[in-house]
Parts: structure tokens; sequence; C-alpha cells
């Protein structure tokens, strides 16, 4: 069994007044390119990327991403 992390990120922009990719991208300095990617999980951010969208949510890391 192969085990991956998965994500939260959509259900918190769509909660975070349906925030679009580019505008999370633009908070945490990244590409919305690299929101997809991560998003799809086709991408595992940096710890620095992953910490800086749990801050800019103000949640807990876990709350984001878990490892399944």
């Amino acid at each position: 069994m192969t085990k991956k992390i998965i994500n939260n990120i959509r259900r918190l922009r769509f909660d975070h007044d349906e925030m679009t990719q580019q505008m999370l991208a633009d908070a945490i300095g990244v590409s919305r390119q690299t929101v997809v990617a991560i998003e799809k999980d086709k991408y595992s951010p940096s710890l620095e990327v992953a910490f800086k969208i749990a801050a800019y949510f103000k949640v807990p890391l876990e709350t984001v991403f878990k490892y399944q």
C-alpha cells in the first residue's frame, strides 16, 4: 500500500471567501501553477511553503496536510 500526502487546500480556499488559487499563490509567494500542483497531489511543497499555507489560513499544519 502506497502512502501519500493529501491536502485540504481547496476546501480551505472555498471556506475563505472562495479564494482563488492566484490569491493564495500571491499571499504565500509562489506561482499559481505551484498551488494547482499541490492541490492535485502532483507536487509536495517544501516545509516552508507548507507552513506558510497553514499560517495564512491560521490552522495547524495537520489541518492542511495529512499523511495517508
